[in-house]
């Protein structure tokens, strides 16, 4: 692919019809607009090892895109450990003000990326939050304030349920973006998602193919019926040492 704005956009408009997803000229301007200004910061701090314009397409933005087909008009949204804004900036850019973005990281170095993406894309929808994801939970402003919490690449699944579950409300639900391996994770999540009061309810499957490799991929859905401990989660050393 050549590398320019309109060859860009093109294959992103492209590779999104075969998903069955349309973009359109706004959210198109706005994906390549996240796309630059992830490869100019890329080069002062660690956002990506993935820096060719088509694995970007496809390992980033059609597999954070795959997501929103989940997601409802007007619902509240925390992206945990949301690092270079993966999902939550591409929902952001999906749905405009259609829905409410809270993108929650621990490093300040990705939270100044971030904010400039959000001001370089006037995204209004969205809200940052610079904090560790199992201490903010136990703040009454964020804790089982949101209908849904997204993450992706952050953590196995027993312990990210415990960094996500405490945000959602009763009946919300989380989307989890994971590998191929899903089904070994969520043997090893029995335990955690019985104490944290939700099941498994949904796991859509999708996958993409960059030049001759073909990536499996996951989006596991969580449903919450009830609230969780107040001890949940616990502290990150003990999140560590001793997963639910």
């Amino acid at each position: 692919m050549k590398n320019n704005k309109d060859d860009f956009k093109q294959t992103l408009k492209e590779e999104a019809l075969k998903k069955d997803i349309q973009l359109n000229d706004i959210q198109l301007d706005r994906l390549y607009v996240y796309k630059e200004l992830l490869i100019e910061w890329n080069s002062k701090i660690n956002l990506t090892a993935i820096t060719e314009d088509y694995q970007i397409i496809l390992k980033h933005f059609i597999d954070c895109l795959e997501i929103v087909k989940y997601i409802k008009n007007d619902e509240s949204i925390i992206d945990i450990g949301t690092g270079a804004g993966f999902p939550g900036v591409v929902i952001a850019i999906y749905y405009d003000n259609k829905v409410n973005i809270t993108l929650l990281d621990s490093l300040n170095k990705r939270i100044l990326f971030l904010e400039e993406v959000v001001k370089k894309l006037t995204l209004k929808n969205v809200k940052i939050i610079h904090a560790r994801a199992e201490e903010c939970a136990h703040k009454n402003e964020f804790r089982e304030r949101y209908d849904l919490v997204v993450s992706r690449a952050v953590a196995p699944l027993n312990i990210l349920l415990e960094y996500d579950i405490p945000y959602i409300k009763v009946g919300g639900r989380a989307l989890l973006l994971k590998g191929n391996n899903v089904l070994e994770e969520i043997k090893d999540s029995d335990n955690a998602l019985k104490i944290l009061n939700c099941h498994l309810s949904n796991i859509y499957k999708y996958n993409y193919q960059v030049n001759e490799d073909i990536y499996n991929r996951n989006i596991i859905e969580i449903n919450k019926f009830k609230k969780c401990s107040p001890k949940y989660p616990r502290s990150y050393g003990k999140i560590k040492k001793s997963p639910l």
